[in-house]
């Protein structure tokens, strides 16, 4: 079940709070034409500036079936294995209204924004978002998953944890710990040309010891499609 037809904003007005994607960045690829202003290009912060990120999220060999891998791969504007677009955005309290989140992750986490990112090669949904087979711990692989089934395709801005730039490291939204919250990471000594690319992962947020988060577990968001 897609929400996307209540809670999808027109691409102007989407945003990672405290860490506002760039509406309509000029970045050097996007996504393919055929996805429209509703794409999105979500990146590390490892990999290229905020402007031009070189590597992107992607299912990869552009599968749509569920445990399909979400790497980074070279940012196109042709390649539909990077077309995502938002299925579900809200308040973390939506995503408990609609059944799709723990009380306890609501009671913590009540007002911070929260998305599902969908897979949709060419525009075209597939039911399917990015999320983890079951609940977020250390090394849980990122993969594509049943869009508005459960709390595990659901991912929580982390408004709390330092953030750089444009970058916020993303909560799981299947998390139960609280004080050290399993979020979105790329792995460590990983980098998008190794064979094969690392898949995505969820781990326990980490920090420098100044208090400021790791690169690998910054991400953000391009909205909108610009050629």
């Amino acid at each position: 079940m897609s929400f996307k037809s209540k809670f999808f904003a027109a691409a102007g007005t989407l945003a990672l709070v405290g860490a506002t994607a760039a509406t309509g960045a000029m970045t050097a690829n996007a996504a393919t034409p055929p996805c429209g202003h509703t794409c999105i290009d979500l990146y590390s912060r490892l990999f290229g500036s905020h402007a031009h990120p070189q590597f992107v999220f992607s299912a990869k060999g552009g599968s749509q079936n569920t445990g399909t891998p979400i790497i980074l791969w070279r940012a196109s504007n042709s390649d539909r294995s990077e077309d995502f677009t938002v299925s579900f955005q809200g308040k973390v309290k939506d995503f408990f209204a609609a059944g799709l989140v723990s009380a306890a992750l609501n009671l913590h986490y009540h007002n911070l924004e929260a998305f599902e990112f969908e897979y949709s090669p060419f525009g075209a949904d597939t039911g399917m978002c990015i999320g983890v087979p079951t609940t977020a711990h250390n090394g849980t692989k990122v993969s594509l998953q049943p869009c508005g089934e459960s709390s595990r395709t659901v991912w929580v801005v982390d408004s709390f944890s330092a953030i750089k730039g444009f970058y916020v490291p993303l909560i799981n939204g299947s998390d139960t710990n609280f004080s050290h919250p399993f979020v979105l990471n790329y792995p460590s000594g990983g980098f998008p040309t190794d064979n094969p690319r690392p898949q995505l992962q969820t781990w326990n947020l980490l920090k420098f010891s100044n208090g400021t988060t790791v690169d690998n577990e910054m991400f953000s968001a391009n909205f909108g499609v610009l050629f």
